[in-house]
């Protein structure tokens, strides 16, 4: 991808003072990683009558098949139904307009220490990009940039220069041109309108996006004619998020008509406290549900298998239905850093009773683990490779056999939903594997079945209609036969 930044000057204001702009030196080609390739920021020309910055993005293609694979709106546009033929590392889109922001943030908030009043002037700019997928055609392109002040130029590019008949193509060859507006509106006015023009997003679009787009359309969208337009593709036609961004882009430019703030005028509920409106964090939700399903199985005495550093353990310590708590962990330092979070070495000695720490392995059977009630295994398969998971298996559901058994795992199918986590990726380093819900049930059901145990589902946090729950538990019951025969066994040894 490649786009080119050009401007004029004279011997008292000389056309380099764009390297100031742009916080990049004109004498130096420098280069910049991003999520899917790396940045390079070079200057084809800069002299005191005319400077040119260029940016080129070069793709890792075979990363960005990869990240986007299977992924559906979470990966890659396009890469899912043409994952090795596609235009994603060659023409301007979403992936361009995250550079930008990257590689100029500081030009894009009009912020120049060196230059601040070049900054805050109009420039004599020329913006041109070679190859930019306009979903519309070019009188879509006039009809987003005019508004804002350009001159523009938008060739379609035919789809073969030697078969004039077969039409243009959807890609036009963009020229803008203006010599009233700063550097920071036209850096926004792109970071805004490549994705709107390509009318796809390499990334899942989740709510902060409308605070982008309310930031980078700042002063130009409340009034653009297009303004819905704009919105809708910007947020991926996500119609809830649309619509907060419409609401909100109406509350400032009435704001404006009356020359007033926008709290001003929002103020007919009042406005809820910090507190009030920080979701509750995943880990605090999923400890809570295996709280609730530990005391809805009546268990008393419970394993916390994988217990890491002790934040279940120290959960329940503070419910008296349990009464003992052992947690068990491969890693010593967890268990010693556990211990510090329970404050072992000064807690009293009925509550030092109810609670147990110890190493151990959950690849081998441990006559450590038999006799409870209940166990928990809390984001802990996912940790382990696939091939040692019937290992697991047995020790817990074969050697141990407590009469509930529960399992947290994340959910692959909601990866799509944190905008932070690359497309493709696993939401920790270590984890081995994620996943989807089909997956996890199909798993359960069959160890279920090898050692005696009815199994059920409970989704952990939001329960999103297309992509399930972040967090998916298994709640394991011993079945009622196999309970009374191990029963049965017991008194006849006794006896």
């Amino acid at each position: 991808m490649f786009l080119t930044i050009t401007t004029t000057g004279t011997p008292d204001r000389p056309a380099t003072d764009l390297g100031f702009l742009l916080h990049k030196h004109p004498g130096k080609a420098q280069a910049f990683s991003t999520s899917y390739g790396t940045a390079h920021v070079l200057y084809p020309e800069a002299d005191a009558e005319r400077c040119t910055a260029a940016l080129l993005l070069e793709v890792d293609a075979v990363a960005l098949v990869r990240r986007g694979k299977g992924k559906g709106r979470g990966g890659a546009p396009d890469a899912a139904l043409a994952q090795y033929v596609n235009d994603r590392p060659y023409a301007a889109s979403s992936l361009l307009a995250v550079a930008l922001s990257g590689v100029f943030s500081s030009a894009m908030r009009g912020v120049c220490n060196a230059r601040p009043e070049r900054a805050a002037q109009p420039l004599p700019l020329r913006i041109e990009v070679p190859a930019l997928p306009a979903r519309g055609g070019p009188e879509l392109v006039r009809r987003l940039f005019e508004p804002l002040g350009w001159a523009v130029t938008a060739e379609p590019v035919p789809l073969d220069v030697q078969f004039p008949e077969w039409g243009d193509s959807r890609y036009v060859r963009l020229v803008l041109e203006s010599e009233a507006l700063t550097l920071a509106e036209a850096l926004r006015h792109l970071y805004v309108l490549l994705p709107v023009l390509d009318d796809a997003k390499h990334y899942w679009v989740s709510s902060d996006e409308v605070d982008k787009l309310l930031r980078a359309g700042e002063g130009w969208l409340p009034d653009h004619p297009e303004q819905k337009l704009i919105t809708s593709r910007y947020l991926s036609r996500r119609w809830s998020l649309t619509r907060e961004a419409m609401e909100r882009l109406e509350l400032v430019r009435l704001a404006e008509a009356d020359d007033s703030e926008v709290e001003d005028i929002d103020n007919a509920v009042e406005a809820e406290s910090e507190a009030e409106e920080k979701p509750t964090p995943l880990a605090v939700q999923r400890r809570d549900a295996i709280t609730a399903a530990l005391k809805a199985s009546g268990a008393a005495r419970v394993l916390d298998l994988g217990c890491g550093q002790g934040q279940l353990v120290q959960a329940l310590l503070k419910d008296p239905a349990f009464t003992e708590i052992v947690g068990v962990d491969v890693s010593m330092r967890a268990l010693t850093i556990a211990g510090r979070r329970l404050k072992l070495d000064r807690m009293g000695e009925r509550q030092a009773s109810r609670v147990k720490l110890f190493q151990g392995s959950l690849a081998y059977t441990d006559s450590r683990l038999k006799g409870y009630d209940a166990a928990v295994l809390s984001e802990v398969i996912e940790h382990l490779d696939l091939p040692r998971l019937p290992a697991l298996e047995y020790a817990v559901f074969g050697s141990a056999r407590p009469r509930t058994v529960l399992v947290t795992t994340p959910n692959v199918e909601y990866n799509v939903r944190w905008e932070s986590l690359p497309a493709g990726h696993v939401r920790h380093g270590d984890h081995r594997f994620e996943w989807t819900r089909e997956e996890f049930r199909t798993w359960a059901h069959a160890v279920a079945e090898r050692h005696g145990y009815a199994v059920e589902f409970v989704p952990v946090g939001p329960d999103d209609p297309e992509v399930g729950p972040p967090t998916q538990m298994a709640v394991f019951e011993m079945n009622t036969a196999t309970t009374n025969v191990n029963d049965e066994k017991k008194e006849a040894k006794a006896a």
